[in-house]
């Protein structure tokens, strides 16, 4: 009479095998489907506005006035990404895509003067 011991380990092996490749992909295209553009307006209100202000101009703790400002877009991202000064460096807290929409958000002020 035949063991059912093999039978029953081919059958655990191939369970948890496609069991792992389906928890793999479900993941990586949740991750895909939730991924949004960051909210560079939500994220300065949190960060920046302590010391720039809702409009830019407050100047706090040798803040410059982002009205005023001639950077690039990548000059922004570098300064947010190492800061200067008292400016906090925000490359170990925030991703480069949210760096990056702050950056974008910061030329705002610039452009509504």
């Amino acid at each position: 009479m035949p063991s059912k011991y093999p039978l029953c380990l081919i059958a655990l092996i191939a369970i948890f095998s496609i069991g792992a490749c389906g928890n793999d992909a479900s993941r990586h295209s949740a991750a895909a489907i939730g991924a949004a553009e960051p909210d560079g307006a939500a994220i300065f209100r949190k960060y920046c506005i302590a010391c720039h202000g809702a409009d830019g101009k407050l100047g706090l703790n040798g803040a410059k006035d982002l009205t005023k400002t001639a950077l690039s877009l990548e000059e922004r991202v570098s300064l947010v990404t190492k800061g200067k000064s008292l400016m906090t460096p925000f490359g170990e807290i925030l991703s480069p895509e949210e760096i990056r929409a702050v950056a974008a958000y910061t030329e705002t002020f610039r452009l509504s003067e």
